[in-house]
Formats: C-alpha cells, structure tokens, sequence
C-alpha cells in the first residue's frame, strides 16, 4: 500500500513533507540581493531561521541580483578599494548561510497573500501542494529597461550602464566623452551627476524636447558640460570589442545618421520592478513600485514585507537596498512575536 501510494521520489519528498510539516516556514524571503541578504542576516542572527529563494536566473538575472553585472563597486563602505558586484554578493551570502539561513536555488513563480499562512509555489512545484509560511519579504528588486541595441551585449558594463550614480565614477568614464538616453527628470540628473567625472555629456532625447521638470530642465540647459541632442535616437554601440568607443545616432527628423565620439552610455529610461507575483494582491504604485508605510518595511498585507529596489523607485543603490533589508528583517521579526 505504502509503495502504490507513493510512486515517485517528488511524491515520497511531498509525503515526507507533510508528515513533518516541513512544508511551513516561519518566514520566507524572496530575492538574492544586498535587501534579501541583510534581511536574512538580521533574522538569522534574531534566532529565527529563515529561508531564502535566490532564484534560478529569475528575471534573466543570476543570483545575487543586478549587482552580479557591476563590474566594479567603489561606494559602498567599509571597501575603500573597491570590489566587483559579485565579490561583494559572495559576500553577503557567505554571511546569510554563517548565521543559519537556508539558501534555496528555486525561483518562486506564484504566491498567494489572500489567507494566513501565506501559501507559494516555485516553478518546481507548481502542480503539488504549496509552501505556507507565517511571513514574506520580497526583495525581488527591479531591472533597467534596455534598448537591446546592436553591440549592447558586447559592452555591456564596459561602457554601458543603466546607472550612473553606481558606475559614472569608474576609471573608464573620467575625463571621457559619455552619453545618456532619455528625456525625463532620471535622465538630467545623471547627466549632471556625469559632469563631475566627463569631459563632455550628450544627452540624447528622441522627442524635441525634455519631459523633465522645469528646474531639472533648466540645470542641464545651462550646464555646460550638457550638448542636449533634441530629435536624435541611439542606434548601435561600437567598439574595439573590449570598450565602447562610439556610438551611432540617428537625427529622426532630418534621417541624417552619424557617429558620436562616446566612451560611456548611461539609460535613463526607467525601471521595471519584479513584482507580477504578487499584482493585485498588494498596493503598488502606477510604476508598478510596491508601497510600504513610510519609515517601514509593511505593506498594505499585514506580514507581507517588500525592500529594496521592489519597493524603491529614488535611490536604487546596494546600500540603500541593505538598508531596506535591515528594517523588513527587523520588522518581520516584530511581527512574528507579536503572535507568541
């Protein structure tokens, strides 16, 4: 009887399962980033071992988030020589496991918030019965939008990024002729935060003109280390094969198509955060941004927390993320008590 009823390894590991209870956590994080790390971190230190779903390759992303494309980190403190997204990532994760977090290499593909325990599934299980868990932080963050254009993959993060606060300041950037798409306030600011290190900043803007606010509008007009390229597109990245060194655009009213002297290219435009797995289930902004009580790591679900980048449309840094991370740990951690 015992063997019929159990007639693959999957079931045998689903029965054992329930006769354990081993199926409920106390409480689950979703993410691999600097957030889901210091989350973790906190409440493994607290005694309340959690459990953590790096993911595999959730949202085209490898474990440990967007940081595992930086080539190269230079503000993050207590790294006064700097380290790569990665080294750093290894890291955190290093600790997170010290401490007694259990690391799952699954990416959670379907959760649902409408009943206590939470219940989810990962893209393993997703036809067997789910995990329930007491609390959840997503930390899921949030990837750049791209443009996906010829040679993007080639010189990807060897001089093409979607952040200039993180990587305008490398080696490779100063004193060098650098680029950012886009048109928005997001855009202008990196291109004044690009001045401090660049010889020279376009800012190219497919439109005739700047959707960004007056004031924001105003500082790039009278910088004079900004040439706003009105009316032009991005329409190849060229290089020696190991750097960016050009980059081809387009002026879309006269067709006139040129080559522009670049040694960086910066996107400014937006971000998507990685939160279909829970639409509709909690408030999020019109970005899609999950909102959480200020100050706070809550949602508008009691016991469903969100940080770092999931959750932050602003900053979008490693250590605001930890930070972020730091207050949903300490915050999960209050709310489990609350029920002792």
């Amino acid at each position: 009887m015992f063997k019929r009823s159990i007639t693959t390894s999957i079931g045998f590991k689903r029965y054992i399962q329930k006769m354990t209870n081993s199926n409920h956590q106390k409480v689950t994080i979703i993410g691999s980033g600097p957030a889901a790390h210091t989350a973790a971190i906190y409440l493994a230190r607290a005694e309340i071992k959690p459990t953590l779903y790096e993911g595999m390759f959730a949202n085209g992303i490898a474990a440990g988030g967007q940081l595992t494309t930086t080539t190269e980190i230079e503000n993050f403190p207590g790294f006064p020589q700097g380290l790569t997204g990665s080294e750093l990532m290894d890291r955190m994760k290093e600790q997170s496991v010290k401490f007694g977090t259990e690391i799952i290499t699954e990416t959670v593909s379907k959760v649902d918030l409408s009943s206590k325990p939470f219940k989810f599934w990962t893209e393993f299980n997703e036809d067997s019965e789910p995990i329930t868990t007491d609390a959840i932080i997503l930390a899921t963050g949030a990837s750049a939008k791209r443009m996906n254009l010829p040679g993007e993959e080639t010189y990807w993060q060897q001089g093409i990024s979607a952040c200039a606060v993180c990587d305008g300041a490398v080696p490779i950037f100063r004193n060098k002729p650098l680029a950012v798409v886009g048109g928005g306030d997001s855009a202008c600011e990196e291109a004044g935060f690009l001045t401090k290190y660049a010889s020279k900043v376009y800012l190219l803007v497919r439109k005739d003109y700047l959707r960004a606010s007056t004031i924001m509008q105003r500082r790039a007009e009278k910088n004079e280390k900004i040439e706003i390229l009105y009316n032009h597109v991005a329409l190849e990245a060229k290089g020696d094969g190991k750097l960016l060194n050009s980059l081809r655009v387009k002026n879309v009213k006269t067709n006139e198509e040129r080559d522009l002297e670049v040694n960086g290219l910066f996107y400014a435009i937006g971000h998507t955060p990685a939160t279909s797995i829970v639409t509709e289930q909690v408030s999020t902004d019109e970005a899609g941004y999950i909102k959480t009580v200020p100050g706070t790591s809550e949602t508008s679900v009691p016991g469903f927390f969100a940080a770092g980048d999931v959750q932050d449309s602003r900053y979008r840094q490693a250590i605001t993320s930890a930070g972020s991370g730091c207050m949903a740990g300490l915050d999960a951690e209050r709310y489990l008590s609350s029920f002792e």
